[in-house]
């Protein structure tokens, strides 16, 4: 029940008659846009015995200046706020009426923020054909002050009803997952909308087909083990995803390494469909951590690239410490014959060194043969040295 109270300079106010023994505010949890003005009046009943120039108002426990009152009648106060801020909290901002001696009369949770705005970068994947999972950004500065609701949607594009995802317990935020329930060789339309208490807004709609979003877990199996006594190659072994065993797909693999000191991983990315490969140029004497990814191209032919896996739990080994270091010695001075013929094979095994670098097979097992003979003659030159 409203009564009309008349203030000054004659504007019209409406204040809220409340039963007998109870006060109430006017208007009661509102919304408001971020930036604009309210007034808001508090009535109580005669029968309180209370006169409303004894009441006073707080804002989140701050008491609000006297000058933004305006006495409407014996029992109706009013207060202006203007330009208003976002909410402090998505609970809303608590305005209260008080009595003189501090009594709490009467609350309202003013919501002040802004509609959202389009939903942007939906983008969707399933793990193993099993399941659906999207993520998306809230627009522009994503911030809406107030509680915000976003919902996913999808349906078949070309029949079937709307169905909502309803998990959203994934621990990240603008997150949600479909974990059954869903068909293979037919596309998807999917879209997000976002409501609030001043509006709502809904993103552009992706069309998808479960099989050209597919991921998988990452390969297991992960082995990482010395060449022989090359001290400057590791040979990294790993399985294929075994969740997509009774597919038909083509799958690629990334392989990424480090020092153990180091945070900057080197990515090879030549590795292509095989399990193995060979890491050449690394560092004698070195421990490095291996990780290797897979993406799932092609599953019953489609033609999208793929997503690639999550990285496999890091693998280490270290490559062996080179002999001429630990010996400390110092090559002898050949012959002007051997020294040209020396330095033509440095020449011409550096350059294989430098393009069968990553997993590249070219002309590795007689670089291997080389630098085994060249390690075994350096390790007898050496004994023979100890011995004279």
């Amino acid at each position: 029940m409203h009564q009309v109270c008349i203030g000054d300079y004659g504007i019209v106010h409406i204040c809220y008659v409340s039963p007998p023994a109870v006060a109430g505010i006017f208007p009661q949890d509102p919304a408001l846009r971020m930036g604009s003005s309210l007034t808001a009046t508090c009535t109580v009943s005669p029968e309180r015995g209370l006169h409303a120039n004894t009441m006073y108002w707080t804002m989140n426990g701050k008491r609000l200046p006297s000058s933004t009152y305006d006495l409407l009648s014996p029992n109706c106060l009013s207060v202006t706020l203007h330009h208003l801020n976002g909410s402090q909290q998505q609970s809303g901002d608590n305005l209260v009426c008080h009595s003189g001696d501090g009594h709490v009369l009467a609350g309202s949770c003013l919501y002040v923020g802004m509609p959202p705005e389009k939903p942007v970068n939906l983008t969707c994947w399933s793990r193993n054909t099993k399941d659906l999972s999207c993520k998306w950004t809230p627009g522009g500065r994503g911030e809406t002050f107030i509680k915000t609701k976003y919902t996913l949607k999808y349906k078949l594009r070309w029949y079937g009803r709307e169905r909502e995802c309803e998990d959203y317990s994934t621990g990240q935020r603008y997150t949600c997952y479909i974990p059954r329930d869903l068909a293979l060789f037919t596309p998807y339309e999917i879209w997000v909308e976002a409501s609030n208490q001043l509006g709502t807004a809904t993103s552009d709609v992706i069309t998808l087909d479960i099989l050209d979003v597919v991921t998988t877990d990452p390969p297991d199996n992960v082995h990482v083990s010395r060449v022989g006594e090359l001290e400057d190659q590791l040979t990294v072994h790993w399985g294929s995803p075994p969740a997509l065993k009774d597919f038909l797909f083509q799958a690629k693999y990334q392989i990424r390494y480090r020092l153990e000191d180091s945070t900057e991983w080197k990515v090879v990315d030549d590795v292509g469909n095989q399990t193995s490969c060979r890491l050449a140029g690394l560092r004698a004497g070195t421990v490095y951590f291996v990780q290797v990814r897979c993406n799932p191209v092609g599953i019953y032919g489609s033609r999208k690239a793929g997503i690639w896996s999550d990285w496999s739990h890091p693998s280490a080994a270290s490559t062996p410490h080179s002999e001429r270091l630990q010996s400390g010695s110092c090559e002898p001075k050949p012959g002007e014959q051997n020294s040209t013929l020396r330095r033509e094979l440095k020449q011409f095994f550096g350059w294989v060194r430098k393009h069968a670098y990553g997993c590249s097979g070219m002309s590795i097992k007689l670089y291997d043969q080389w630098r085994v003979w060249l390690q075994k003659s350096h390790k007898t030159r050496n004994q023979v040295d100890k011995t004279d």
